[in-house]
């Protein structure tokens, strides 16, 4: 049985063609002066800190916007992603939204609990030394609960999907090579969405969700460093198939990626037509 349905898949078609063609319309409008001589371009001022002389000198305009585009779609794509995950869950789960809000009255003492933890670890990994499990840092935050405290927290996440099962997913969906900050600061996420469901694992997974793997297939080709390093990876990560596995079923990732790659030969000329030649 297939995981993503024909009517899903339409709507996931539909929803790309659109996010393309917004991104087209923004970046094929761009006018790129190619500079005449070395006073004119130096004489040139950007705002946005974008003045590239070597580069413009060099590389066409037309391979420059398009360059600016393929960056754009970078940035954006988590995006994409997000909403097509999101379709995707809705079919297999009793519930899938993007951008929830979980908001719970929670001790303070608890609420800054996460926050030593996510310091704790920094330390100890940048020492070498033994890291504490996932499950570990939840029960110490949930055990420095106290009632005379409380305070109304809200902390949002980018997927939230309850399961038919009861189980609650939250997902914090981020590239594959983050910083050891970002690395640090999801950790933290994960503990405060525990702390405000009030509930340890199992009955709630809360997850750095990375959408692709940039090393390989399996999670164990998976090299990068700060994510190996500064977030206890095993436990708190689900990298390529294994998160699509658990949105929609052993197929979803190659499924969707299917559908990836069929707006991809839909709209290769049109792309190139609108930012290289300005049709």
């Amino acid at each position: 049985m297939a995981a993503i349905s024909s009517k899903t898949g339409a709507e996931i078609k539909g929803y790309l063609e659109g996010f393309i063609q917004g991104l087209v319309d923004e970046y094929k409008g761009r006018e790129i002066i190619k500079p005449d001589n070395p006073a004119e371009y130096l004489s040139r001022f950007s705002p946005n800190g974008e003045l590239k002389p070597f580069q413009a000198a060099l590389i066409p305009p037309e391979l420059i916007r398009i360059n600016q585009f393929e960056r754009g779609l970078s940035t954006r794509l988590g995006n994409s992603l997000e909403e097509c995950a999101r379709l995707i869950a809705l079919e297999h789960h009793q519930q899938a939204r993007r951008g929830y809000d979980i908001r719970a009255e929670v001790s303070l003492a608890a609420f800054a609990e996460a926050e030593r933890q996510k310091e704790n670890y920094e330390t100890v990994a940048h020492r070498g030394q033994a890291k504490p499990s996932l499950e570990q840092m939840i029960t110490a935050v949930l055990n420095a609960r106290r009632s005379d405290d409380l305070e109304t927290k809200s902390v949002r996440t980018d997927l939230y999907i309850l399961a038919k099962d009861g189980t609650e997913f939250f997902f914090e969906i981020k590239a594959p090579k983050p910083n050891k900050g970002q690395c640090l600061e999801v950790t933290q996420r994960l503990l405060r969405f525990h702390l405000l469901c009030g509930i340890n694992r199992p009955q709630v997974k809360a997850y750095y969700a990375m959408p692709y793997n940039p090393y390989g297939f399996t999670k164990s080709d998976y090299k990068w460093s700060y994510g190996l390093n500064y977030m206890p990876f095993e436990e708190a990560v689900v990298i390529g198939n294994e998160f699509w596995n658990i949105v929609g079923g052993a197929t979803a990732y190659e499924e969707l990626l299917d559908i990836y790659l069929e707006i991809g030969r839909e709209k290769s000329k049109y792309m190139l037509d609108a930012l290289a030649f300005g049709f």
